[in-house]
């Protein structure tokens, strides 16, 4: 199993179909797993697709619609049925803290597990660890939404041909990587000597909103982009009208910035050919085009080269 992949548990917008369970989305990073916006019906997919409860260590709301959130009663009652020992940070709009709230208490049960309310209040990060950091930036819908980036930092990957030839084996690798430089048989080695530059991950989720200049900003140079096209660009006006993308618009998105993996997702029951959403973001971009279905693993691409 890949350490880096979305597991898509569901993929309809505003109401579940006989094909498509609510919105959800679990993004495995090593040893993280980031939630975004579990839908009624969340905690039943999470089981059909073989994810434990223990896999989440962050909850992502973009905002408070239903179909992006009404599954969190379900989640939270499960961490604590499964008696998860870590701690689950819970990031979501700051104005939305009354319904997280009412859906975090939404019945009587035995509540044991460590969520830490983290509200998204403006743009920039919400969370940063060694290892990434989590930004998140107003998107343009009639509500409140926020959508999220993960970023990996930048670093370097050594090159074993290199370290031998300069004689660097061994604990002196761990030195000199963390030093920058070493003496090795009275001779300085440099890291750029025997490293060359490993450019970080990235990944982001944008889901219900207009085009903005925040779905460019989350979006820009990523590797795997999950974005909604809520419609096909014939029916543009009504995108417009309720806050959404289309999937020409989502594409196009991904073409301007670079993103190297395309996930197109939260679609209208209107349509009932999925292959028209494929065909629609294939015109306008040209690298690789998913069309997202529930239970779907989607692997994060390889690293690219420097």
């Amino acid at each position: 199993m890949s350490g880096r992949e979305l597991v898509v548990l569901g993929t309809a917008s505003q109401a579940p179909t006989r094909h498509r369970n609510h919105n959800g989305y679990l993004l495995r990073w090593d040893g993280d797993g980031f939630l975004f916006d579990p839908g009624e019906g969340t905690q039943r997919q999470l089981l059909l697709a073989g994810v434990a409860s223990s896999a989440i260590s962050r909850l992502c709301l973009t905002h408070f619609h239903g179909d992006h959130c009404l599954g969190v009663p379900g989640v939270v009652q499960r961490l604590s049925l499964d008696r998860v020992a870590h701690p689950v940070h819970a990031h979501f709009p700051a104005s939305g803290r009354p319904y997280f709230e009412r859906l975090r208490h939404a019945s009587v049960f035995h509540d044991v597990v460590d969520l830490r309310e983290e509200p998204v209040t403006r743009d920039g990060p919400v969370a940063v660890t060694g290892k990434w950091t989590l930004e998140a930036r107003r998107l343009d819908h009639p509500v409140e939404a926020f959508g999220y980036r993960l970023v990996e930092p930048d670093g370097r990957r050594m090159l074993p041909d290199q370290l031998a030839h300069h004689g660097v084996a061994g604990p002196d690798v761990g030195r000199l990587q963390h030093a920058g430089l070493l003496e090795v048989a009275g001779r300085t080695v440099r890291l750029d000597e025997v490293s060359a530059p490993r450019p970080g991950q990235r990944f982001a989720f944008v889901m219900d909103t207009r085009m903005s200049d925040a779905v460019h900003a989350l979006a820009e140079g990523v590797d795997l982009l999950v974005i909604e096209s809520t419609f096909l660009d014939e029916d543009a006006a009504l995108a417009r009208e309720y806050g959404h993308l289309t999937a020409r618009q989502a594409a196009t998105v991904a073409e301007t910035c670079g993103v190297r993996r395309l996930v197109l997702t939260h679609f209208s029951q209107r349509y009932t050919d999925a292959t028209r959403f494929h065909e629609e973001a294939a015109a306008v971009y040209g690298g690789d085009v998913v069309v997202a279905q529930d239970l779907m693993r989607i692997p994060v691409p390889g690293r690219a080269a420097a």
